[in-house]
């Protein structure tokens, strides 16, 4: 399965240490493929890979190309969690809504 995350959520408000939490834990502990869904793939991986966005990350790819769990600020596909930011205070519910949809 392959969780799809959305380019903005990976920017503030978002904690970027609870985006790598959450992506940490959907690599190793669900074994999900986990891609950044982004149509400026070079801006964000400028911002996310000297963070260390990037390793629990596949790749960058282009909106709609990918099958899978959507996280995302907005309904764009049928299985889409929707959130604005990925938080302490909310990455426990994106776990169990993402590993529900999974």
């Amino acid at each position: 399965m392959t969780l799809i995350i959305r380019d903005q959520l990976t920017c503030p408000p978002t904690w970027f240490a609870s985006y790598r939490d959450l992506t940490l834990y959907c690599a190793v502990m669900l074994k999900m493929d986990i891609v950044i869904e982004s149509a400026d793939a070079d801006t964000y991986y400028r911002w996310i890979k000297p963070r260390g966005g990037m390793d629990f990350v596949e790749d960058i790819v282009r909106p709609g190309s990918e099958p899978g769990v959507h996280l995302d600020i907005e309904r764009q596909f049928p299985s889409t969690i929707i959130t604005d930011r990925i938080a302490p205070e909310n990455v426990h519910r994106l776990i169990a809504a993402i590993r529900s949809a999974a």
